[in-house]
């Protein structure tokens, strides 16, 4: 199995902080000592995707328990 589907299988376990902790921290190793790991750029858009895609579902899930809860109040015997 190739390097980059390993860590992305990997990544894709994580939850948003730490998916961002580890985005962050590999640009920073990028930045400061550039092509040290093979693949790193490629696998930097990887992992961005897996950020945004886990930020957008942070918030969808966000906004359903909103409504859920607002229904749940509106049914509720008073």
């Amino acid at each position: 199995m190739n390097p980059i589907a390993l860590v992305l299988a990997f990544a894709r376990r994580l939850r948003f902080p730490q998916l961002f902790v580890l985005v962050g921290a590999l640009f920073l190793a990028d930045l400061v000592v550039p092509d040290a790991i093979p693949f790193i750029d490629e696998i930097l858009l990887g992992l961005a995707t897996l950020l945004f895609g886990s930020w957008k579902q942070s918030r969808e899930t966000l906004q359903e328990r909103e409504r859920s809860a607002r229904s749940r109040a509106r049914s509720a015997p008073r």
